[in-house]
């Protein structure tokens, strides 16, 4: 006899019970349901029995030649059937991937779609038997406890981990496409600016990390108060302000890391490399430390700080600025 409601037992299900319940629900069978779990019939019909015992109702109507699912049961059955197949497809991914060698990488989404992800296949050409997953979020990570083995990050130096490796620094400068160079207005000193439109960040005023990117501090920096361009075009990423630039609809200040291979494929025009403005900020790599000692991840870390260094010699290798007094909170910015 199945106990009371009062009496109802608070233990876990057991999955092996689970498993049974779908078996029998699916076949209407005890015998057939044990043949493909690989059980007697008395162990499913125990199996059964427990987890009646358990929920403290009945599951299945009995009959002569067949059994029935009750509506307590078909109830049941609905959540049982999507988490077994979760847990199976689960397995059979961990399963396929026993044995392979993996990074995960955290990032931004500007920095893997302008530096990062073009350079990728340099690495798969020399490491074909690791795989790579990289999640692009500007939200930290906690490589602690999370299946992520190392984080790309932007940020001035005081908002770093101590263990945090600088890969380089950047300037700013304003780029823009060759056909505007040579269509457009005559571009020969920074006045001349005016004469066209000005492609920035959309959030530029809403934290001092993005005020520290603006056209407004270039201008600063040149003694251009109160400079009023042709007209203003705003995006929220980096990638799309470069995007902006090389289809020709701008003059974009840009972060040389990201767009120095679009200057040397001569994609973009830099007019003023004698005006780059030195940033703040700088790109780092912060491996997690239950992960360093993989070899795959020492791969990765090696072939990174290669790339970098090949990017401060493409930029011109950006000293890193003096410590600051006061730690700056990180905020978001693409």
């Amino acid at each position: 006899m199945l106990p009371s409601n009062t009496h109802l037992r608070s233990r876990p299900i057991s999955v092996g019970q689970l498993r049974a319940l779908e078996a029998v629900a699916r076949h209407l069978n005890f015998r057939a349901a044990a043949e493909e779990l690989a059980l007697t019939q008395s162990a499913v019909s125990r199996q059964i029995q427990g987890l009646e015992d358990d929920v403290g109702v009945t599951l299945f109507l009995r009959h002569t030649r067949a059994v029935e699912l009750t509506s307590a049961g078909a109830q049941l059955l609905r959540a049982v059937l999507p988490s077994l197949e979760r847990i199976d497809s689960a397995v059979r991914m961990i399963r396929q991937s026993a044995g392979r060698k993996s990074v995960a990488i955290s990032t931004w989404a500007s920095f893997a779609s302008m530096w990062l992800i073009p350079r990728l296949e340099d690495f798969q050409r020399e490491h074909p038997d690791i795989d790579i997953r990289i999640d692009a979020t500007d939200t930290p990570v906690d490589l602690e406890t999370t299946d992520v083995d190392l984080a790309l990050r932007y940020s001035r130096a005081v908002n770093v981990p101590a263990h945090a490796q600088r890969l380089f620094g950047e300037q700013l400068t304003p780029v823009l496409s060759p056909w505007l160079l040579k269509s457009g207005p005559r571009l020969e000193k920074a006045q001349d600016l005016a004469q066209f439109a000005l492609v920035e960040a959309g959030d530029a005023h809403r934290s001092q990390y993005t005020e520290l990117l603006t056209w407004q501090r270039w201008f600063a920096a040149r003694h251009m108060t109160n400079f009023v361009p042709k007209r203003w075009l705003s995006f929220n990423y980096a990638h799309q302000i470069a995007q902006a630039a090389l289809t020709g609809q701008g003059v974009a200040l840009v972060r040389t890391p990201l767009i120095a291979e679009s200057l040397a494929s001569g994609h973009l025009v830099e007019p003023f490399p004698q005006l780059r403005l030195d940033s703040p900020l700088a790109y780092w790599l912060i491996v997690g430390p239950r992960n360093a000692a993989r070899p795959e991840v020492q791969a990765f870390c090696d072939w990174l700080k290669a790339q970098a260094t090949q990017t401060r010699k493409a930029i011109g290798d950006v000293p890193e600025p003096e410590p600051e007094p006061e730690p700056v909170k990180l905020h978001r910015l693409e």
